[in-house]
């Protein structure tokens, strides 16, 4: 595969390595994005691995609780102006009440609000706005008791971050363990939700890492155990130091609260999808050319 010049900027980008760094990671990995990330990783030149969790795309993420139950919904638009849109605002708060009652996204999308389907009231909406739209995604979740957080909200439970959590005990505490996740973000409520393949992925890095550094074997097994065991505490909300008191993990927070976190949903706008950026100048000057 022939390695470009776009595509080994968008690696230094994403991973702040240098030019020829960046160039012969893509080389060894036949161009691909993701296995270029760890090798450089592994060869300690990547300074951040931010791979594809920038945040491109607009739209909302709108949050509705009731009861025992809460779901999460995030529609997008292409730009922040419709975003802010009146409008569109209150579309989504309306496909976030039908969200109650469903299981899934593409239940959403057949789910009817005033005797029409949310996907017909989507296409509507674009040829009216002229923007493009999109359902992308939601999620429920159920416990003793949940309660919501939105971070930048534009509007009554819909913002830029929603975060539902499921929990038994204090409310309050609750409400801060959900403020926490919307600024750390954990990939997991623990160890044992962590998705295997994520851990074995972090687990073949690691062991690559341990081993250019060229020091015997039983050293390198404590140099792989010791950054399991933080890539965990970092990667899993129990085991994150708590934002309210970093000297307590959220576990330690949540006993001494008398509080059990069962669950939670994060959604954030736009995350994991990339969005084309624009050169505007560039367009100009073509568009002056004819």
């Amino acid at each position: 595969m022939a390695i470009t010049a776009a595509m080994v900027k968008e690696l230094r980008d994403s991973t702040g390595a240098g030019m020829m760094d960046a160039k012969k990671a893509l080389t060894e990995t036949g161009g691909d994005m993701e296995a270029a990330i760890d090798w450089l990783r592994t060869k300690g030149l990547a300074k951040a691995a931010k791979k594809s969790g920038r945040t491109a795309a607009e739209g909302l993420v709108a949050l509705r609780v009731d009861g025992t139950r809460g779901v999460a919904v995030e529609v997008n638009a292409e730009t922040d102006f419709v975003a802010k849109n009146a409008e569109f605002q209150a579309m989504v708060a309306d496909i976030a009440g039908a969200a109650l009652e469903v299981d899934d996204v593409e239940a959403l999308a057949a789910a009817q609000i005033d005797g029409k389907s949310v996907a017909d009231i989507l296409t509507d909406k674009i040829a009216k706005i002229g923007e493009n739209m999109s359902l992308r995604r939601m999620a429920r979740i159920e416990g003793p008791g949940i309660v919501s957080y939105v971070h930048n909200a534009a509007g009554d439970g819909m913002g830029k971050i929603g975060v539902l959590v499921a929990f038994d005990g204090d409310e309050g505490f609750a409400r801060q363990v959900a403020m926490h996740i919307a600024a750390s973000n954990p990939a997991a409520l623990d160890e044992a939700a962590l998705d295997p393949a994520l851990v074995e992925k972090e687990r073949q890095v690691q062991i690559d890492i341990a081993r250019e550094s060229g020091k015997p074997e039983a050293v390198i097994e404590k140099m792989i155990e010791g950054r399991m065991k933080k890539f965990m505490a970092e990667s899993t909300l129990l085991g994150q130091p708590f934002v309210v008191n970093p000297d307590l993990t959220v576990a330690a927070a949540a006993k001494e609260a008398g509080t059990t976190i069962t669950g939670f949903v994060r959604f954030e706008v736009g995350e994991g999808i990339e969005k084309k950026q624009e050169d505007f100048a560039a367009e100009v000057a073509k568009a002056a050319q004819g």
